[in-house]
């Protein structure tokens, strides 16, 4: 597992236990996207680290309670994903910009973007911020189409007719 990965869902299980310390597995597993069984080894991982405690609540209910530990992890953790995440919206941006370049030196007058998502919003700011409109079709042939294809920006040759 891509130790990112593992850190989020690290950072993500120790803030719902933080949220409500008597939340059950499957609830976790819903929230995460994960099966059960995924939560639980990040749990028992955290546990045998000492980054969490369980106690049990009631017959069948178990308590997971942070340590001062986990949360000096949780601290790490949130630090180290809002750097990955603002070096990722730099690098993006750049990408962007660059692109949007080679979109004014072939004269095209607006943009059309084609995908969602965070990828999709910088490009979309990265032309409000370079005064390049952008529409929501592209069959003007004045018009170039942006694809968003994962972290990248691909500026479409063909123009549309």
């Amino acid at each position: 597992m891509d130790d990112s990965v593992r850190d989020t869902r690290d950072l993500t299980l120790l803030e719902e236990i933080e949220r409500d310390p008597d939340t059950s597995q499957i609830t976790l597993a819903t929230r995460l996207g994960v099966a059960v069984g995924t939560v639980n080894w990040h749990l028992k991982r955290l546990v045998a680290k000492g980054y969490v405690k369980v106690k049990r609540a009631e017959r069948k209910k178990l308590r997971y309670i942070i340590t001062p530990e986990g949360i000096a992890l949780r601290a790490r953790l949130t630090v180290a994903y809002v750097e990955n995440q603002m070096t990722l919206y730099r690098q993006v941006r750049e990408e962007a910009q660059k692109v949007l370049k080679t979109v004014r030196k072939k004269g095209f007058r607006a943009v059309y973007i084609v995908g969602d998502g965070d990828i999709a919003d910088v490009c979309r700011l990265s032309c409000l911020e370079h005064g390049i409109p952008v529409v929501e079709d592209s069959k003007d042939g004045s018009v170039a189409t942006l694809e968003i294809k994962g972290k990248q920006i691909v500026l479409r040759e063909k123009k549309s007719e």
